[in-house]
């Protein structure tokens, strides 16, 4: 084999493999261009990114997939233990002698808690770094399920409802960015909704806890649901350890050299990983050219770009919860006894069945969102939840209870959330991401999450009381009503993101 220039740095491909690619050569000149003076001695080893796959094609990344599914496993833990109070509440009652409207409260409060986290996890994001900050959720997810397991009154089961709302807002905001940030353009539609398949996968154990340890005595089932929470978050806080970090975030800070090595190990070539580290420091040098003005500044001054892909978060933020899609999930046992059905073991069997459902249909949105795009997606969805929650809110207000109404109640409730899980569960968190550039991604998306957990409190801390007012078909009437609206705002305002940049989503919103 031939010596390489000593000017120059190389990749090469073994020469006794006749189909391996081309030599994929970068001058020092460039490396210094793209580093500054920090040019690493060493590049990190990784077979993920030598072009050694069949045919000459290079080899699809995992580590990634890997560092995505570790970060994601954070929202998991928030899932499972905001849904477990579907049917942990049954027991809660008797066990503790709570009332409807401390049920109600207690079931909701998590959504309003996680509030101090969120508004504050895209400023601590920024400082300390994603990884970090994932890892202190994690630590508060474990106090928040020991918390509960072992509450004796209303006010420890508030007080352990606060600790692991700190937790989930943390980790609500935090692991969107992260999956984002590290992963391809080819692949960050997969990889941002991890976010959400974790999510479902963790309202899935819900259930599925519920119904384990329903047979139980009543004042131990509820505490073994929350007690085998403890342990998950430290070896997912071990697991996030040795995950790199962020490798924007690193640009950000100025760690350039650090940035790159996490391209490579992320990236399919070196060449990839170059191109992604040069749009990264032009989109830095960008908002360092503006730094005169901040981004509040920017959006508050003038109709800017900024301002029009911050109202399409918050707006998306706001329509998500709005659905009632959340209120189902919470209080279905007492959907599906209005219904008519009497056992707490069928009910909570049943919830197992949403959770499935949930699951199943995500799969098939993460499957379409990087062949379709988000936008054909989210105008499925929006008019899927439409016309479902009306025929579920027509179902409650005909006739007495019957096996009939029941079937179709059942039927009904599974169609709303399957066409929830298909778009509006998966694809938002990725788009929100996406369109927000860097300077304001982690700030927006605490934005956004907190006005999605703001909403999705009034909803699930209300629902008992507003079906009390306006009878339960009238609250399902008033959901789809806004999901009605919610189509409309996407049909007009959201564009397609499907294979841009996150360099180069701006320009979408400038008219």
């Amino acid at each position: 084999m031939k010596h390489p220039n000593p000017n120059t740095i190389q990749v090469l491909a073994d020469e006794e493999t006749p189909r391996a690619p081309a030599k994929a050569v970068m001058s020092q000149q460039a490396l210094v261009s793209a580093y500054g003076a920090e040019v690493p001695l060493l590049f990190p080893s990784s077979a993920a990114w030598l072009p050694a796959g069949d045919g000459g094609a290079p080899r699809r990344n995992r580590f990634a997939f890997v560092c995505a599914t570790l970060a994601s496993m954070t929202t998991m833990l928030h899932s499972y233990n905001l849904t477990l109070m579907s049917g942990a509440q049954l027991y809660i009652r008797e066990d503790v002698g709570l009332s409807d409207v401390q049920i109600e409260v207690l079931t909701g409060s998590m959504n309003v808690f996680m509030l101090v986290s969120i508004l504050g996890a895209g400023w601590l994001a920024d400082r300390l770094g994603r990884r970090c900050v994932l890892v202190i959720a994690n630590a508060f997810l474990m106090a928040g399920a020991l918390t509960m397991s072992l509450g004796s009154s209303f006010v420890t089961l508030m007080a352990a409802r606060f600790i692991t709302g700190i937790g989930s807002g943390f980790g609500r905001v935090v692991t969107p960015v992260y999956n984002t940030e590290i992963s391809q353009t080819s692949t960050r539609g997969v990889l941002s909704s991890f976010l959400n398949i974790f999510i479902n996968v963790g309202v899935l154990l819900s259930y599925v806890s519920n119904y384990a340890f329903s047979g139980l005595p009543v004042h131990l089932g509820w505490r073994i649901m929350y007690g085998v929470g403890v342990i998950p978050p430290v070896l997912i806080a071990a697991g996030i350890l040795f995950m790199p970090e962020s490798p924007r975030w690193l640009a950000m800070r100025g760690h350039h050299a650090e940035a790159h090595a996490v391209l490579l190990r992320t990236s399919d070539t070196p060449a990839e990983a170059d191109l992604r580290l040069s749009e990264i420091r032009q989109a830095i040098a960008q908002w360092h050219q503006q730094e005169t003005r901040s981004v509040w500044q920017l959006i508050v001054r003038r109709p800017t770009s900024l301002r029009r892909i911050l109202m399409c978060v918050l707006m998306l933020d706001f329509f998500v919860p709005a659905s009632g899609v959340e209120a189902i999930r919470l209080y279905s046992p007492l959907i599906f006894k209005a219904a008519g059905m009497k056992s707490n073991s069928a009910v909570l069997g049943i919830t197992m069945a949403i959770g499935a459902i949930k699951i199943c249909f995500i799969l098939v949105g993460v499957l379409c969102t990087d062949r379709l795009g988000r936008r054909p997606l989210l105008l499925a969805s929006t008019a899927g939840v439409t016309v479902t929650m009306t025929c579920l809110a027509m179902t409650l207000c005909i006739g007495a209870a019957s096996a009939a109404k029941m079937v179709i109640c059942i039927a009904s409730v599974l169609a709303v959330v399957a066409s929830y899980s298909i778009g509006y569960a998966m694809v938002v968190n990725t788009y929100n991401s996406e369109i927000l550039p860097l300077r304001l991604r982690a700030t927006g998306l605490s934005m956004g999450v907190a006005v999605n957990r703001l909403t999705s409190g009034l909803v699930t801390m209300t629902f008992i009381s507003l079906a009390d007012a306006i009878t339960m078909p009238g609250c399902f009437f008033l959901y789809a009503g806004m999901t009605a609206a919610a189509f409309v705002f996407v049909y007009a305002r959201l564009p397609e993101t499907k294979g841009r940049s996150l360099e180069d989503m701006d320009v979408l919103f400038v008219r």
